[in-house]
């Protein structure tokens, strides 16, 4: 009989409950709002209902393998506690997992919801021929996954893969980390709409300003509709947003060689308008890029390096993520799968 496993993603925006076969077929799935404002007890809670009312549906028809559950932020994997989470405030130091356990009165298995991305596109995403791959993943705040030689690298304290807040601008905006210009403040979603509001302060009558006053959940997604549609404010905004990442990205090719890196999240729908700032960023500054890259005869930069063609031997790929905002829910699906094997 196939087996199901149910695999959470709780992020600062949204709580996705998913049940997941063996085979990776998604059998359905859960999403609400994350109301962080109403305290975490009420995000457990409505956590707990949700994973309860979906494993008493299936119960009969599939044998539970367990629980996963992908948690922004640094975890204490022995402790399950969660230690800081930027984009969870007030949740520093809290018992995540003995707080789910208590409720559902079973064991889970909790990871970082970059790291459980990560695993989902290894899985079964955009880099299951790959044993080796970088994640970051682009929603409330920017995450980083680290998967090697097929499993979640962790590092000696759980806490490798913290991509986001890596300094691009170093006397940049304050984050929530504590730090300043980091590149969650700049390649977020919560970050490009605050790009998107200082813009239009400097300028009231754009097509940014129209949007906002027009649209009362002026989000990511309308900046990025403004860019397909040619609106230069928006275009700069996504610029600016692969920029950054490029240069996140450089240091990453250049310090890893890994084969794939994937970009995720739902900011990660905006490919079009961010990826080209971040190959050009990528010739510029990545040695290793610029020698392992698909060959892009289009490339005008200065330096012979920008043209060199990848001899024998992996290329460098940097692309996006093929299961979209569902990476996370496969991967914190899979975690059970694998403790049982």
């Amino acid at each position: 009989m196939n087996k199901l496993s149910i695999g959470v993603d709780l992020g600062g925006t949204n709580l996705r409950i998913a049940a997941v076969d063996e085979q990776g077929t998604l059998v359905e799935k859960i999403t609400l709002g994350t109301k962080i404002s109403l305290g975490r007890d009420h995000v457990i809670d409505e956590m707990c209902d949700a994973i309860q009312r979906v494993s008493e549906k299936y119960k009969n028809a599939a044998p539970l393998l367990g629980i996963g559950i992908g948690v922004p932020g640094i975890i204490d994997m022995q402790t399950g506690l969660l230690r800081e989470s930027p984009n969870l405030p007030g949740w520093a130091e809290y018992p995540v997992r003995a707080e789910i356990e208590r409720r559902l009165k079973t064991i889970v298995i909790l990871e970082n919801d970059a790291n459980v991305a990560a695993l989902g596109e290894k899985w079964l995403g955009a880099a299951k021929e790959y044993s080796d791959v970088a994640m970051l993943t682009l929603g409330t705040g920017v995450g980083g996954g680290l998967v090697i030689g097929g499993e979640i690298w962790r590092g000696a304290n759980g806490m490798a893969g913290e991509f986001g807040h890596t300094t691009v601008e170093p006397a940049g905006h304050p984050c929530g980390c504590g730090n300043r210009g980091c590149l969650e403040q700049y390649a977020s979603a919560t970050a490009v709409v605050r790009l998107a509001r200082e813009a239009i302060a400097k300028n009231s009558a754009s097509g940014l300003a129209g949007a906002a006053h027009a649209d009362a959940e002026f989000s990511a997604k309308s900046i990025f509709n403004l860019a397909i549609q040619g609106d230069e404010d928006a275009r700069r905004i996504f610029r600016y947003v692969g920029r950054c990442l490029g240069i996140v990205l450089s240091s990453l090719v250049n310090s890893l060689n890994f084969p794939i890196y994937v970009i995720g999240g739902g900011v990660s729908s905006a490919w079009e308008a961010f990826s080209p700032a971040i190959f050009d960023e990528l010739r510029r500054r990545a040695l290793v890029y610029a020698a392992t890259a698909p060959y892009d005869p289009s490339a005008t930069l200065e330096g012979a390096s920008a043209h060199v063609k990848a001899g024998p031997g992996h290329k460098t790929i940097i692309t996006r993520a093929l299961l979209g905002s569902d990476a996370g829910l496969y991967g914190a699906a899979r975690l059970p799968m694998i403790a049982k094997q």
